[in-house]
């Protein structure tokens, strides 16, 4: 990596400089900030920007360096993105609509006290969907955010604004969320790894809810070892790289025979012929995620009327249209509507749990399709007619109604732009897919210096 981009440095390197004395905390938020002023106008991943509050977590970083008996935490100095979904104590939260956003946040979101305990730089908020309700990233907030392989088209949603800016060097690391692929479609989308873990529930006393059945929270990082350390962040855990084992794994190209792009097709096919090579066995297996749409839909939008109803007279026209209809939606949807899908959920979770009786992991393509245009959504793939809403993006939700963790890595290109290769393992197996997908990483080699050569500032700016 070039020595005068620091922020696409990995974590480990970035932290081992800081300790040396080789970099600077200070320098490096600094530099950040010419980068977000020099390309985010062609992105627009950020909703707010907070540079008082990272220059100083980034100088008091700098002397815990200086403090050479003083443990160091994990990301100390490391500068984030924080999607606009979370509360960061001080700054204000749009939630992605006109709505809000009006008053600071007196706490921080649990995730984003994690990563502030751990050292971390708070860039700004990421763009995202407006409450998070879409798999694109529009809003009333301003332009849509682009993607950074070509940003006439969508990032991917909603934590695109958090893909965005690490896939242009705008942020080391993001915390994303994902109730329904929302880390794992635009990581797949921006040649990144995202991880959602395993479903456990939302913080009750966290001031935002949605898709509360359904969503987790995780990092979207340009490496599967960056991951492990933010991941190890979020949950409390570490995870240390395993041993190297023979896997079984189950494949499935085109889950519930749903249409999947050619290009998508052969690339994500030529990245699972490489692990018989990696010592793994290999079988494709159909995937019983039947109904998991009777459970996704009722419950999501019982969530909307529930949190939000009281929206559609004190802010009707400040709504986007996507959002102001999910919450009309969920006034039909009943007590009975609600425990009927509670009961498929249920089941699909057991039956996909199922399938790590016999498999370590299953794999899918994450998305049925490459990044497209902003605001021009496929109604044909592979020559077939494909429901615009799901149609590009029937691969991830299913393993949040099942509560399974799930991965995207990036594992190829289709006219240029990155195909992401979906892992999902048994509850609480985030170590198997960790394992596996930097295995796979290593062997794929995903062309991620195009970014750091697009994306880099000249020599004489920023840090060098």
């Amino acid at each position: 990596m070039p020595d005068n981009d620091p922020l696409f440095w990995p974590i480990a390197r970035l932290t081992d400089a800081y300790a040396a004395g080789d970099l600077s905390p200070v320098e490096v938020a600094r530099d950040a900030f010419d980068r977000i002023e020099a390309f985010d106008p062609l992105l627009h991943s950020y909703l707010s920007l907070s540079p008082t509050l990272a220059m100083e977590q980034a100088q008091h970083a700098e002397r815990r360096y200086r403090e050479t008996d003083t443990p160091q935490a994990p990301l100390l100095g490391v500068p984030l993105s924080i999607k606009d979904l979370f509360d960061v104590r001080g700054e204000t939260t749009t939630l992605g609509s006109r709505a809000y956003g009006q008053d600071a946040a007196e706490t921080d979101s649990t995730p984003v006290r994690l990563l502030r305990d751990a050292g971390s730089v708070f860039l700004g908020k990421s763009n995202t969907a407006e409450f998070g309700q879409s798999a694109t990233t529009g809003n009333l907030l301003g332009p849509d955010c682009g993607n950074p392989w070509d940003p006439s088209r969508t990032s991917g949603g909603s934590s695109g604004g958090a893909a965005a800016s690490v896939g242009a060097g705008l942020a080391t690391a993001a915390l994303g969320s994902d109730g329904g692929g929302s880390i794992r479609i635009p990581a797949a989308l921006c040649g990144l790894f995202g991880i959602k873990p395993t479903f456990t529930g939302t913080p009750e006393h966290d001031s935002f809810h949605a898709m509360t059945r359904f969503v987790c929270t995780g990092p979207l990082t340009r490496s599967v070892d960056d991951a492990r350390t933010v991941l190890g962040v979020l949950l409390e855990r570490s995870f240390p790289r395993g041993p190297q084992r023979k896997m079984r794994i189950g494949w499935c190209a085109s889950p519930l025979d749903r249409p999947v792009d050619p290009g998508v097709r052969e690339v994500t096919a030529a990245a699972v012929a490489l692990l018989p090579g990696l010592g793994h066995e290999v079988d494709e297996i159909s995937l019983p995620i039947e109904g998991w749409a009777d459970a996704f839909g009722p419950l999501v939008l019982a969530d909307e009327w529930t949190y939000r109803r009281h929206l559609l007279e004190e802010a009707r026209d400040q709504l986007t249209t996507y959002v102001r209809k999910g919450i009309e939606a969920g006034a039909s949807v009943t007590e009975a509507d609600v425990a009927r899908a509670l009961e498929i959920k249920q089941d699909v979770t057991r039956r996909v749990q199922s399938l790590f009786d016999t498999y370590d992991l299953v794999i899918t393509p994450t998305t049925a399709c490459v990044a497209f245009p902003i605001d021009e959504r496929p109604t044909l793939i592979d020559g077939k007619k494909v429901d615009p809403l799901w149609g590009p993006f029937p691969f991830t939700a299913p393993f949040n109604v099942s509560g399974s963790p799930g991965a995207s890595l990036p594992v190829g290109l289709v006219d240029g732009i990155p195909v992401g290769l979906q892992v999902v393992g048994g509850h609480d197996r985030e170590d198997v897919i960790l394992d596996l997908c930097e295995q796979l990483e290593a062997a794929v080699g995903f062309p991620g210096q195009q970014m750091v050569d697009r994306w880099s500032l000249p020599a004489h700016e920023g840090v060098h």
